[in-house]
């Protein structure tokens, strides 16, 4: 056998793998795909950098986080659906006990001052957070006119006439299959020239692999729909829990995008329609999923815990948080054992990667919506909507203009932009001032 087939991962060794990207990916979906192409594409070369964007692009158009999507991708390839199994899980498990334990606290402490004060410092480094993922995300998706259009197009969509999130992922990628030319230098880059990856010469040794993996696969994602969708049949009407069963189940299904489409989304009808939580917790929960491992779509968990802590207390809090993630990873895995198969015969065709480059621009509008929307309420106490016709525009009260949160939010930009001390220490200083300007202010 080649020296490369021998040397093929066993399962075991990528466990430890995709236990140690799980533990390492903080900082949101940039940063964790990152941190993903490093480990299996770079250091390990397992999987081509071609077949890495392959797999990246389909999970950009799929609905959910689209970085837990691409570890359960990942791992199928290398070992089929335990290997998409424990990728995913791994990628997702360390943040849910780290965010439930500090939704916990936040629910229980965090009117203390001390609590209060740090989480204040936290909300206002998020902002700056998600400005830097727009740029990242800006520079690596839109290359050329046409992909700069989409991208404006979608932002005015979203954030002047509030067009659904659907409609307007699936235009862009009707975009890129009419005019495939137009985005061929779009998506994420071109793949990389340099040696077989290990995958690629196995899938060269044995051509039929990615075929004879399908059938499991199918039956793997059959079984994920079905027990996604138990919970919600059962508590469809009993009140808050079937609310959040049936809110978050259609968020699995209609958001796309990852993480940043879904929570401008849900941050308004969460804070708006159900009462869930404020505005204010709903910055502190994504303040929360930043400095966590794992997905920023855990910060949905928070907004669960927060719907039944109010419910039914403690015990109430951690059912609404482990429901919340069930019913929206479980569709995650669904998604991808029942079109990862499909996908992986269509690398060469143009129309497709001009569609998912399509999606991938108006990702970049999606963020800046969700960059106005938080930026808005971080530094105003107040922003009203204005509605003109089809137009709705949020308009902030310039009255209520907190210059505390201006401050630290402009802190958190010096240091992720100017000093580059990196995400973590970013918060930390940034939680810290907060602490600071709180309580000198009270003295």
């Amino acid at each position: 056998m080649d020296r490369e087939l021998q040397a093929f991962p066993s399962f075991r060794e990528a466990l430890r793998v995709w236990l140690r990207v799980g533990l390492l990916s903080f900082g949101g979906p940039a940063a964790q795909i990152a941190v993903m192409h490093r480990e299996v594409v770079d250091e390990r070369r397992w999987v081509s950098d071609a077949r890495f964007l392959h797999a990246l692009n389909f999970c950009m158009l799929l609905p959910g986080p689209e970085a837990t999507q691409l570890a359960t991708y990942l791992g199928w390839l290398m070992h089929g659906v335990k290997g998409g199994l424990a990728a995913g899980l791994l990628f997702v498990l360390p943040g849910v006990v780290v965010m439930m334990a500090l939704s916990l606290i936040y629910a229980t402490l965090g009117e203390v001052p001390f609590i209060a004060a740090l989480f204040f410092g936290l909300k206002c480094a998020v902002l700056v957070l998600v400005v830097e993922a727009l740029i990242r995300v800006a520079k690596r998706a839109l290359k050329g006119t046409a992909a700069w259009l989409l991208a404006a197009a979608a932002f005015a969509a979203l954030f002047v006439f509030n067009a659904p999130f659907p409609i307007v992922v699936i235009a862009a990628a009707l975009v890129g299959y009419a005019m495939p030319q137009a985005f061929a230098a779009g998506g994420h880059g071109k793949a990389k020239d340099g040696p077989p990856a290990l995958l690629d010469a196995l899938i060269a040794r044995e051509p039929d692999r990615i075929a004879l993996m399908g059938p499991a696969a199918k039956r793997a994602g059959l079984v994920a729909l079905a027990i996604w969708l138990w919970p919600v049949a059962m508590l469809a009407g009993s009140g808050v829990f079937g609310d959040i069963a049936w809110f978050f189940s259609k968020m699995a299904v209609v958001t796309f995008g990852g993480a940043y489409a879904v929570l401008a989304y849900v941050a308004q009808e969460a804070v708006e329609h159900y009462r869930w939580l404020s505005a204010t917790e709903m910055l502190a929960g994504l303040g929360l999923a930043e400095t966590t491992p794992g997905p920023l779509i855990l910060v949905l968990q928070f907004v669960g815990f927060l719907a039944g802590y109010r419910d039914a207390g403690v015990a109430g809090g951690f059912a609404g948080g482990l429901l919340t993630v069930w019913v929206t990873f479980v569709p995650c895995f669904a998604w991808i054992f029942l079109g990862a198969p499909y996908i992986e015969k269509l690398h060469d065709i143009p129309r497709l990667k001009g569609a998912l480059a399509g999606v991938t621009a108006a990702v970049v509008g999606v963020i800046g919506n969700l960059a106005l929307w938080f930026g808005l309420r971080v530094v105003f106490a107040q922003v009203e909507t204005v509605a003109l016709g089809p137009v709705r525009i949020g308009v902030p009260d310039w009255r209520s203009l907190q210059p505390d949160a201006l401050a630290l939010s402009l802190l958190a930009a010096a240091c992720l932009f100017g000093l580059r001390i990196g995400l973590v220490r970013t918060l930390a200083v940034t939680a810290a001032a907060g602490l600071a300007a709180k309580f000198l202010l009270a003295a």
